[in-house]
């Protein structure tokens, strides 16, 4: 058994006398560093970064080596990180550049969103509800009973429950018109805040500022019946 290991640790040392298999380890250790550190990294984006210039070594060390399992298999790899790595950049920046103006934040989700449509009375949520589901009302009117509010189309609802201590619905949502409504679910929403924890930043300052706003405007009604 010690003979064997000798004899693979001798032939893997004569090897290095070709320059191409210096240039394959040395890939192939930097690929294998990065996974080391990605490792110990929690955020997404850099996380792919990571695997992105881990598929680039191990695809030197398997061309140069030569490993065909090993190249093939990051080849393959490569372009998938590469495009989840882009998607995420792409929608924080959508979520920058929107980040004041909901409207706008809904078109960027809208990808992640699942259209339905629903008829008039249909009762899209009710108080004291799980809230599973944030929605985007694309088309119609919406009644939030126990608010006193009515949505109109282009604007979001239901996403405040999601941060709330208990999960719970403060209000029902019942279709008054016919509606188009989008809807993206707890665990995609989840994961999209933590692929990349800005784009959830912007979000929670989102609600934070639908908050405000709704103080506000109660501050505003009471000072009227006050009158």
């Amino acid at each position: 058994m010690l003979e064997t290991l000798t004899q693979l640790v001798l032939a893997q040392w004569a090897a290095l006398d070709d320059p191409r298999e210096w240039w394959a380890v040395a890939a192939g250790a930097v690929g294998g560093v990065l996974i080391i550190i990605s490792a110990f990294v929690r955020t997404m984006v850099p996380l792919r970064w990571l695997a992105v210039g881990s598929n680039i070594g191990f695809v030197f060390y398997g061309v140069l080596h030569p490993s065909p399992m090993v190249a093939v298999l990051h080849i393959v790899l490569l372009p998938v990180n590469i495009w989840r790595v882009t998607d995420m950049i792409r929608l924080t920046r959508r979520a920058r550049a929107t980040a004041g103006d909901g409207g706008q934040l809904q078109v960027w989700l809208k990808p992640y969103m699942r259209v339905r449509r629903r008829r008039p009375g249909a009762v899209i949520f009710r108080s004291g509800d799980i809230a599973d589901r944030l929605y985007y009302l694309v088309e119609g009117t919406v009644d939030l009973p126990e608010l006193g509010r009515t949505l109109e189309a282009g604007q979001m609802f239901g996403e405040i429950a999601f941060f709330a201590p208990d999960r719970r619905r403060s209000s029902g949502a019942v279709c008054r018109t016919g509606c188009t409504l989008m809807s993206i679910d707890e665990d995609t929403f989840k994961q999209l805040c933590h692929q990349d924890p800005d784009f959830g930043f912007h979000v929670v300052s989102l609600i934070a500022a639908r908050l405000a706003s709704d103080v506000t405007r109660l501050r505003q009604q009471r000072g009227g019946a006050a009158t």
